[in-house]
């Protein structure tokens, strides 16, 4: 049986590896320059039903009565709703209220990034290529 190589092709080993390096180090140095700040707190709004400002601080309000529902009967199926809901509504709102921004970089650090993820990204994809 002949040897193959990275996806299966004749060869391709050291453009392989190559890329995925520098497919690791691009996404690496990308990743660390992004800056995420949270707007989180029981005073911002996330939603807004007819014009009503939903707050991170009224979600809760829906997710005590479910608890509330759910200790004194726990078959209580509108406790369970109430409490999956809040909880999923204040996850959803959560993710909603971050901030991503990249944090002040020279244009050769970005140049940097961007020729080593993309860079990587053409050498490990054409590895997998046959010649």
């Amino acid at each position: 049986m002949p040897y193959r190589g990275a996806g299966g092709t004749r060869g391709g080993e050291g453009s392989f590896l190559l890329g995925i390096i520098m497919m690791i180090a691009g996404g690496y140095l990308l990743l660390r320059g992004i800056m995420v700040r949270p707007q989180f707190g029981l005073g911002n709004q996330m939603y807004s039903i007819g014009g009503f400002p939903v707050t991170t601080g009224l979600v809760l309000v829906p997710f005590a009565f479910g608890v509330g529902m759910i200790f004194y009967n726990s078959r209580n199926w509108l406790g369970w709703l109430l409490s999956g809901g809040s909880v999923i509504a204040l996850v959803v709102g959560v993710i909603a209220s971050i901030n991503f921004t990249l944090v002040r970089m020279s244009a050769f650090d970005l140049l940097m990034i961007l020729i080593l993820l993309v860079g990587g990204i053409g050498l490990f994809l054409r590895s997998l290529w046959s010649r």
